[in-house]
């Protein structure tokens, strides 16, 4: 596109552009509301550019399908809600082991179980970080307009092909189904990042042996490297090891090549926080009232701001700890009963304190229910 090209679009369908733009050619899902717009398009564009789509049985499959995808050496995605999500959990700690790069979105809806089907929620919040077991790398950035959707499925692939780590693109019903102008970029401006290729010949690679920056050089099957995949623990050569310093080792490492690269992975928007002594933290759909209701405020002289994290594991602790050195109090608005809350008043609450802001009927909170938070709190 040698002009800019504009289109008005769902968050969904922003989504599939994004992923697209970033270089997927796998798709395998199962369609559940509020996402199936994902799968649907995927579908119908995937084979215009070589790639395949699969509908596949369930979650479980389509989790273990993108894996197999990627491992043969195609950017892959799935796409899923709540209870679906809940099914990939197992597949997803196998990923993050093994270090196969995959984009998860998963766009929220009510819940628990079945739940509210077509309505707005934030509850996985906590689920994202520690739906599988164990200790493993967790990267999950939340968009909040259509734009945004789409910029951040690219960061998404971006993210996943460089630290080899499943990457959760955590959305929600409010930003999946809005309709709004998207910008669609130039692919010259669209950076696009490959996973680091082996450069030794076959019979001298070692699988998951890193580099000083803590990634190993992935070869994909077909290519004539020989490897083996497990989700056991394993030493470099890729087979199963019960040696516990080799184990620990291996954990500590895929969990130290996120944690220790944060400042590349932090993304956030702060709004009106230059004077700010009351600040509302909120992502996705929730931040778009915040924003609003700041103005509100703001308009009646009251020093509100907000601050938004765009990613949300890992934890912007560096972040927040700087809001809450110079707030006198912090709000968290999310559609749950306090996930984020959890982790914001953890690390702020020495500081100042953090009050919640909380919504589960399955609509949206409004600026004038933060704004009514707020205020009550002044009283």
């Amino acid at each position: 596109m040698s002009e800019k090209k504009y289109k008005l679009l769902q968050g969904n369908e922003a989504c599939v552009e994004g992923a697209l733009a970033a270089g997927m050619r796998f798709f395998a899902g199962y369609p559940i509301t509020p996402s199936t717009e994902i799968a649907e398009i995927s579908a119908q564009k995937l084979p215009q550019l070589g790639g395949k789509f699969i509908q596949m049985e369930d979650e479980l499959a389509s989790m273990a399908a993108i894996i197999g995808g990627s491992l043969a050496g195609l950017k892959s995605m799935t796409a899923t809600s709540g209870p679906g999500f809940s099914l990939m959990q197992e597949n997803i700690g196998y990923a993050a082991i093994t270090e196969i790069p995959c984009v998860i979105v998963n766009v929220q809806r009510g819940g628990p179980s079945t739940g509210l089907p077509t309505s707005p929620a934030q509850g996985e919040i906590m689920q994202a970080k520690w739906g599988t077991h164990g200790d493993h790398p967790v990267v999950a950035l939340t968009p909040n307009s259509v734009q945004e959707t789409y910029e951040y499925a690219i960061e998404a692939f971006n993210i996943a092909e460089k630290y080899r780590t499943p990457v959760i693109l955590l959305m929600d019903e409010t930003v999946g189904h809005m309709r709004e102008k998207l910008q669609f970029k130039d692919p010259s401006e669209i950076k696009v990042v490959n996973r680091k290729k082996p450069t030794c010949k076959p019979e001298e690679y070692v699988a998951y042996k890193p580099d000083e920056d803590m990634i190993p050089p992935m070869a994909s099957f077909g290519e004539g490297y020989r490897y083996h995949v497990t989700g056991l623990t394993h030493d470099e050569t890729g087979f199963p090891t019960n040696n516990n310093e080799i184990s620990g080792k291996l954990v500590q490492r895929i969990v130290d090549k996120v944690e220790k690269n944060i400042d590349d992975i932090t993304f956030y928007e702060e709004y009106k926080m230059d004077d700010a002594e009351i600040v509302i933290v909120a992502f996705g759909g929730v931040s778009r009232a915040a924003k609003s209701a700041v103005d509100n405020m703001r308009n009646n002289n009251i020093k509100v701001g907000m601050f938004r994290p765009i990613t949300i594991w890992p934890f912007l602790e560096k972040q927040i700890s700087a809001v809450s050195e110079k707030a006198k109090e912090i709000y968290v608005a999310e559609m749950n009963l306090g996930q984020y809350f959890l982790e914001v008043d953890r690390v702020a609450g020495k500081n100042c304190p953090v009050k919640k802001i909380n919504k589960i009927t399955g609509e949206l909170i409004t600026p004038k229910e933060i704004t009514d938070a707020v205020m009550g709190g002044r009283e």
